[in-house]
């Protein structure tokens, strides 16, 4: 292919399937956004999380409108982002799942605001949403981080659809 084809190409008008191809080929860490209403806990697997600023601590989440955790959040206004480790494959698929209470058998604790922690994860962040914006089909969370905590190991990757390790040079 000619440079000037593969300019061509990308005059193209872009489909909802070929920007989900293109971006899959970004890497990204895998986590659990938890948070709880009205007694009724919630979680999903979300890989569409940033570090926002150091002062003050935030983040940024973003949830699609049709998620039940993400209308959860949209109302109870705390969450936590529990960041999965290496071989926690099966805890994400479980979040990423609709259905039965994804929390039975996990081990869970309570964050400051009432938001699961799933304790085998690495880290977690407990967060206060202090602003959202819809755009598109997802809703964007900027949160304040009012509590955090880490473990020693190495994190799950997420790539074209698959879980696996991150691979570093010694």
């Amino acid at each position: 292919m000619t440079a000037e084809n593969r300019h061509d190409a990308r005059l193209q008008p872009l489909t909802p399937q070929a920007f989900r191809d293109v971006i899959g080929h970004f890497a990204s860490g895998v986590t659990v956004i938890t948070t709880t209403l009205d007694g009724v806990r919630h979680g999903t697997t979300a890989s569409a999380v940033s570090s926002l600023s150091l002062e003050p601590p935030m983040l940024l989440v973003c949830m699609n409108r049709s998620s039940a955790t993400g209308q959860a959040l949209l109302r109870s206004g705390a969450f936590a982002v529990n960041i999965l480790g290496e071989g926690d494959d099966e805890l994400a698929r479980r979040f990423a799942g609709k259905g039965d209470d994804k929390f039975a058998g996990v081990a869970v604790d309570t964050g400051e605001h009432g938001q699961p922690l799933l304790l085998d994860a690495l880290a977690q962040l407990v967060c206060r949403v202090t602003q959202q914006v819809e755009v598109g089909t997802h809703i964007v969370f900027f949160a304040e981080v009012h509590e955090a905590t880490a473990r020693p190991g190495e994190p799950l990757a997420y790539y074209r659809g698959k879980f696996g390790r991150l691979a570093f040079d010694r």
